[in-house]
């Protein structure tokens, strides 16, 4: 299909408010744990649209939309009594609010079923399209209007009451001593979710509506644990999701084949979603990559730390003219397979031990730099064994797995307070010597 501005410029001004907005306070949704609270305030304002058509008998959008964002909020206040007083979990208590009100609303909507009409689709995936057609009979589109004032709400509530959400978002206790309402603005919160899912609801349907809700406030998450950052990445999300989701809707099915145009709030939530994919392995902290690079990272560093250990006590047992550590024999010790020898490798790269060959056999000895870290890890191990003989009262076998692997953590200082401790021993609890810190 052609581009056309008059119409597809409408489609994404208005898509791009709606994922904004719902971003926007998305943000303190996912903080709170409150995630599915948009859903349950989407499938709950049923009834209330229902009884605003039955005390009006129109159609109307104000009566519609007071209807359903009152019983948006006692969605929310219903959902919290429960969990309070009922002593039942939050997700329970959302999903037992919200389904007797769908249910109550179904049967309120068979009242008024003859005079109304109904079309799933609509709730499902909203009427986007139908904006365009607006704006051949107006210059700015009703839907476009109203979603445009819901944002600015959104940005002045976010601006004016940062801190105070901020506060009783991470600690509600800690915002009630400093003096700030917690209560007050979780429902002043729950008041704004409800008008602007309302308002999103008959131009994007319920899907998109879900999907900013939780989705771009989730993905920057994951990129960023500071606020003010998240909220920015959650709204850039959100912009790229409802852009790259209509052109996709547009022109992705004519790129494999398929002469048809796809739903364009359906393809934007499905664009938000494979963001969210994308981060989950991507980023740079909290992602699944990131997190196996950290692991590995360590592993290779225990394993490095653990040939050190080895060849130190080697060498402590053996004395220095000893004969020096078969490779074969560290290997059973520290373990077969790519991670020790690629340990070995970077040991020597570092120049922390050194490798000969005793006739056939390949052996390793520990370089000065070597014996220093080798020394300082030994240290460690024996002073926790001190430590755990001395404090906890453990049996001597049973002291050197815990401080076999505790030794790894223990820092410098955290080294020269148990030595403070322990009045700067000079043996373990097997009666070995334990190495003195460098001067």
């Amino acid at each position: 299909m052609e581009w056309d501005w008059a119409i597809d410029g409408w489609i994404l001004f208005v898509g791009t408010l709606s994922a904004c907005s719902c971003a926007l306070l998305g943000n303190y949704l996912v903080l709170r744990r409150l995630s599915l609270m948009g859903d349950a305030i989407s499938h709950a304002v049923l009834p209330g649209l229902a009884i605003a058509f039955l005390i009006t008998s129109s159609r109307a959008a104000w009566p519609m939309f007071a209807g359903a964002v009152i019983v948006g909020v006692i969605t929310a206040l219903l959902t919290q009594v429960i969990t309070r007083y009922g002593k039942v979990e939050h997700g329970a208590a959302m999903g037992v609010v919200f389904s007797i009100l769908f249910a109550i609303g179904l049967v309120l909507i068979r009242q008024v079923a003859d005079h109304v009409d109904l079309d799933p689709g609509c709730v499902l995936y909203g009427n986007i399209v139908q904006i365009a057609l607006d704006a051949q009979f107006e210059d700015v589109p009703p839907a476009a209007r109203n979603l445009a004032c819901v944002f600015v709400l959104n940005i002045l509530f976010v601006g004016l009451f940062y801190k105070e959400l901020k506060i009783s978002s991470f600690d509600p206790d800690l915002a009630t001593t400093l003096g700030i309402n917690a209560t007050l603005m979780h429902y002043a919160l729950m008041v704004m979710v409800a008008v602007t899912t309302v308002a999103n609801f008959e131009s994007v349907g319920s899907i998109l509506v879900i999907a900013m809700l939780i989705v771009p406030a989730a993905t920057a998450h994951l990129l960023t644990d500071r606020l003010g950052v998240m909220i920015l990445l959650s709204q850039l999300i959100a912009c790229f999701s409802a852009v790259t989701g209509h052109l996709l809707a547009c022109y992705g099915p004519g790129w494999v084949g398929v002469d048809a145009v796809a739903n364009t709030s359906a393809m934007m939530a499905v664009v938000v979603g494979f963001v969210l994919f994308v981060a989950i392995f991507l980023a740079p902290e909290q992602g699944l990559l990131a997190k196996w690079y950290h692991r590995m990272k360590l592993s290779s560093r225990i394993v490095r730390q653990d040939v050190l250990g080895l060849l130190y006590r080697w060498e402590e047992m053996n004395g220095e003219s000893g004969r020096s550590m078969r490779r074969d024999e560290v290997l059973t010790v520290v373990g077969g397979g790519s991670l020790p020898t690629r340990a070995l490798r970077k040991l020597l790269r570092q120049n922390e031990i050194v490798r000969m060959m005793d006739g056939r056999d390949v052996v390793y000895r520990l370089t000065d730099s070597g014996k220093l870290a080798a020394s300082q890890l030994v240290g460690a191990h024996r002073l926790w064994e001190s430590y755990l003989a001395k404090h906890f009262h453990l049996a001597s076998d049973h002291l050197h797995e815990p401080a076999n692997r505790m030794e790894h953590y223990i820092t410098p200082e955290l080294r020269e307070e148990l030595r403070e401790q322990l009045t700067d021993p000079k043996h373990d609890p097997h009666g070995k010597s334990i190495p003195s810190e460098p001067m």
